[in-house]
């Protein structure tokens, strides 16, 4: 752990950085007392790139799924509250 003061720290600022990518870490002090940390960033974890159509086959639904609702369904959908049960005491 490599401790310095604020005004070397920026100072000389790439130099500390390169450090901490090499495993270092520093401390910033202000007045002998530390008050920022310096230390390398942990990489992100690659995800797998996603790849289309990985569940074709396996999912189903009925062929007038998508179809029209009927007058009296979409009437039953426009009466209903938009939060079932609420209000019900």
């Amino acid at each position: 752990m490599i401790r310095v003061n604020i005004q070397e720290a920026k100072t000389h600022l790439s130099r500390y950085v390169d450090r901490v990518e090499q495993g270092d870490v520093i401390i910033v002090c202000r007045h002998n007392q530390p008050v920022a940390e310096l230390r390398a960033v942990e990489a992100a974890p690659e995800h797998p790139a996603r790849v289309a159509g990985l569940l074709k086959g396996r999912i189903h639904w009925e062929p007038d799924a998508f179809a029209p609702m009927t007058d009296e369904e979409l009437a039953e959908f426009d009466s209903s509250p938009a939060i079932p049960g609420a209000g019900q005491a």
